[in-house]
């Protein structure tokens, strides 16, 4: 089992429901932190220490307040970490069910698993611990396995995403041709945007531009 763990959740009732998951599973050492600045010291010490955390526990949103962080979310602070210690199996625990945002962390961050929040999910917590511990194989939560598994997703990237959050605000054809260029994003013709945009319709099954905006929205895309 995991030897040292660093729980990063904001919400204490969460955080000692997790500790003690930990506890019960024999881990033998447990840190917490509720800013993921605090988070991401707790690692960098550790590893300067020559004591390096097992395993990361993090939630992905984390309540403002009066102080100033310079990591405030989950995905920025596991995005840190990684460039510390690329190693550090890192299990996602969150609310956030928006299929596109959840397979990111798997694509982009490259996160062992993914747990969602809810009913029953401490002893589905405990079980992916135990699962990750001795394997490389992505790990997420029932729930989500058809979404992600979604092939239409795994077409969509970076230069779509931007295309989407422009038409979200607004943005006509020619304009986003206009920002592309200056942005020194390509391509960025009238035509090739609108086929891509026309081909996002196809992934997406989109009626129109609106419904395009929609459906990304939903899928956590913009």
């Amino acid at each position: 089992m995991f030897k040292k763990v660093l729980v990063a959740e904001d919400f204490d009732s969460i955080s000692i429901a997790v500790g003690q998951a930990l506890k019960e599973l024999s881990v033998s050492e447990i840190h917490h932190a509720k800013y993921c600045d605090d988070a991401f010291l707790k690692i960098k010490k550790a590893i300067q220490d020559d004591a390096p955390y097992d395993l990361l526990v993090s939630d992905l949103s984390f309540k403002t307040d009066h102080r100033e962080n310079k990591l405030n979310s989950g995905e920025e602070l596991i995005t840190a970490i990684k460039k510390l210690q690329p190693d550090i199996k890192t299990i996602v625990f969150s609310i956030e069910d928006k299929s596109f945002r959840v397979k990111s962390l798997f694509t982009n961050l490259g996160i062992n698993a993914y747990v969602s929040k809810g009913r029953n999910s401490i002893p589905e917590l405990k079980k992916t611990i135990t699962e990750i511990l001795n394997t490389n194989s992505k790990i997420f939560s029932t729930g989500l396995s058809h979404a992600l598994r979604d092939k239409s997703l795994i077409e969509i990237e970076n230069y779509d995403i931007e295309i989407l959050k422009l038409l979200s605000k607004g943005y006509i054809l020619d304009e986003i041709s206009t920002e592309f260029k200056n942005m020194s994003i390509a391509p960025n013709g009238s035509s090739s945007l609108e086929k891509r945009i026309n081909r996002l319709k196809i992934y997406l099954k989109a009626n129109n531009n609106v419904h395009l905006i929609a459906i990304a929205k939903d899928l956590g895309m913009i």
